[in-house]
């Protein structure tokens, strides 16, 4: 990536300023603007977000945000209350009145000397949450948005409850957000209440699982802060970016197809990250492109962002299965409609054990996979931990039923949702089911291209869900993820389907027998067809200068799989230390070290065990505090069972203990 150094409009920083709201509360943002922005305003564009200015996001920031205000914008980075420096409490994640502070927000930037009266939103995952739904409360100086790794549904598009399944990621963001809620604001900048405002958080933050847990299906509670619902109510442009590694891929295909406002979209072979810095590369000029975004949209240039194709992806070739890239061959191709009339989907036949055209006899099937089936899964959002994505899927073939294509005598290349339409029966009320498109090579190895999951008691309905009729057939539909890829001469399609996709998903109450029907059962394939492109080339990667830090701790990443060969328990373990750091700027250390293990039985889904463990570590000369978070959920065939504490340090010294303990009545899940 170039680092860039110098910029057509000098730039200043506006450490800390406090933004005081209508009910008092004070939201702290740190602020990049050219220097001479009083005589000459400028738009700006707010990140909005609880992840920390001041040490949280700030190596991002010092890429980005100086970036933007050297080229004549300014750059809003602001804590939401109960986060960093800002006063008040955190409830939840996207309640109202974080939308509502935004609005106050955005009304407080125009009426700055230095704001010209127009304003973007841009943020990735949180942020790119929060910048549709704000959008779409419509005010009237937000013109446009960039949104990134996002959702337009909160309920089966985010970390919660993915076609129905509880995803183990429930349990993994709540204790992140327990973690990252449970440190101090700094007292550099808000003085002597530094300890009141943290001692307020600690006895009040939520175990946020527990809220989640509460709403097992489709219901008000998730409905709020999804798009999906109107998506009629955003006016601003959008431009809307994702990656094929990401967790969250589908909302830019999704938002093109049905924002009625001006809208682009791009997706690339990236994990959670900015595109600027993304592995696995290519990576591309994403700052660029947000000024061709901006300058349209918030100065009214015409940069010959509407003359872009409609919906730009990164075709992924064929490779081998790897738990990391840092490079994924390819190409990009572009639509300017969406759905596409260039896509067709070509159907293939689950016969006995093959994919074909046509269908064969019907026969009956039967699975019941281990529940140890997806350890080779990697995890549900990776973001650049080391081997966090799939690995060879041979490891979970074994546990589930598998239909091979006859080797391809031509390239197949696929862009869109793949589905599913499956003939089957269960002998339980309640049962889930993972199906995975892989690439075989020639050698065997099996890539995982995308996937999808079901709970089949969400057959019909997210809102209401309804238990199986044990024996009964129904006919199902499982949409996998968004995908461009192409699938090699020479190499095989496959679908594999399982019963259990552990640690992805939650299990089932008890063992599951699924029969499936061959012959009535299909695939769908969105085949498009190779055709010449004549694309605008992306520019290479720039960022200002990165931030000023000097290692006190190195990083390191561990994933490992376990299993006792007496009882067959598997175990996976997940240390990441993300090492520790003094920022030179304003000598405040900050080091972070996050846990997880997974625990099951192949022949007990009700062994299901999640234990997490966090630490948090604040110094600055004497002053020292540390925050130990843990979590833990097991459950049985009618519950779910939580238990959660909090222990605060300062100077070594316990200052706070928290204890979370509940149970909730598992609601067809």
């Amino acid at each position: 990536m170039k680092i860039v150094e110098t910029f057509p409009r000098k730039v200043r920083e506006i450490e800390n300023v406090f933004i005081e709201l209508s009910d008092g509360c004070r939201l702290a943002a740190r602020i990049w603007l050219p220097e001479d922005a009083e005589a000459d305003p400028v738009p700006a564009v707010l990140e909005y977000l609880p992840y920390r200015k001041r040490d949280g996001t700030v190596v991002r920031d010092h890429l980005t945000h100086p970036y933007l205000a050297g080229h004549g914008y300014a750059g809003v980075r602001v804590d939401m209350r109960g986060n960093g420096e800002s006063d008040g409490l955190m409830w939840d994640e996207y309640l109202k009145q974080e939308q509502d502070d935004c609005l106050e927000v955005i009304d407080w930037i125009t009426a700055q000397p230095w704001c010209s009266g127009t304003v973007g939103m841009m943020g990735i995952s949180w942020g790119g949450f929060n910048a549709l739904q704000v959008a779409a409360r419509r005010p009237k100086a937000l013109k446009a948005i960039i949104t990134l790794c996002s959702t337009v549904d909160r309920y089966a598009d985010d970390i919660h409850y993915k076609g129905g399944c509880m995803l183990l990621e429930n349990v993994g963001w709540s204790q992140t957000m327990l973690a990252y809620s449970s440190r101090p604001p700094d007292p550099s900048l808000v003085g002597e209440r530094w300890r009141e405002m943290w001692l307020n958080r600690l006895e009040n933050e939520p175990l946020l699982v527990e809220n989640w847990l509460g709403h097992q299906r489709r219901d008000e509670f998730w409905k709020h802060g999804s798009v999906c619902e109107d998506y009629g109510t955003i006016e601003a442009a959008v431009l809307a970016v994702g990656g094929w590694a990401d967790a969250y891929s589908n909302a830019v295909p999704q938002l093109v197809a049905n924002i009625k406002a001006p809208v682009r979209g791009l997706v690339g072979p990236w994990l959670h990250k900015y595109p600027h810095f993304a592995v696995p590369g290519p990576a591309i000029g994403f700052l660029q492109e947000a000024l061709r975004w901006w300058d349209q949209w918030l100065k009214g240039r015409d940069t010959g962002v509407m003359q872009d194709p409609l919906y730009r992806a990164y075709l992924q070739d064929s490779v081998p299965p790897r738990a990391y890239y840092t490079e994924r061959p390819g190409r990009w191709i572009a639509e300017d409609s969406w759905p596409s009339p260039n896509i067709e989907n070509r159907r293939y036949r689950l016969n006995a054990g093959r994919l074909a055209i046509a269908a064969e006899p019907e026969q009956a099937l039967t699975l019941a996979s281990p529940q140890t089936v997806g350890l080779a899964a990697g995890e549900y959002c990776p973001i650049w931990l080391g081997p966090e994505s799939p690995a060879d899927q041979r490891l979970d073939d074994g546990g589930s039923l598998v239909f091979d294509s006859e080797p391809l005598t031509e390239a197949v290349e696929i862009f869109g949702a793949p589905t599913v339409e499956l003939e089957l029966s269960v002998d339980r009320p309640q049962a889930n089911i993972a199906v995975r498109l892989c690439d075989v090579l020639p050698g065997g190895e099996s890539t995982r291209v995308t996937y999808g999951v079901l709970n089949l008691c969400h057959r019909d309905s997210h809102e209401q869900p309804a238990a199986l009729e044990p024996g009964r057939r129904y006919r199902v539909r499982v949409q996998m993820d968004d995908v461009a890829y192409g699938f090699s001469a020479g190499h095989r399609i496959r679908i594999a389907l399982s019963t259990a996709y552990w640690p992805l998903i939650w299990p089932s109450p008890e063992p599951v027998t699924l029969t499936l029907h061959t012959g009535a059962s299909e695939l769908a394939l969105p085949v498009r067809a190779p055709r010449p492109e004549t694309l605008r080339s992306l520019p290479e990667p720039e960022s200002a200068p990165p931030v000023d830090f000097e290692p006190i701790r190195e990083p390191s990443h561990l994933r490992r799989i376990e299993r006792d060969m007496e009882t067959g328990e598997t175990v996976i373990r997940i240390i990441d230390d993300f090492g520790a750091n003094r920022n030179r700027a304003h000598d405040l250390v900050t080091g972070s070290v996050g846990r997880e293990t997974y625990r099951i039985l192949p022949d007990d889904p009700t062994s299901a065990r999640v234990d997490t463990h966090w630490t948090e570590e604040l110094t600055r000369g004497d002053w020292s505090v540390r925050t130990e978070t843990r979590t833990t959920v097991t459950c049985d065939r009618e519950h779910f069972h939580v238990e959660g504490s909090l222990e605060a340090y300062e100077a070594g010294r316990i200052v706070t203990t928290r204890n979370w303990r509940s149970k909730h009545r598992r609601d067809f899940i």
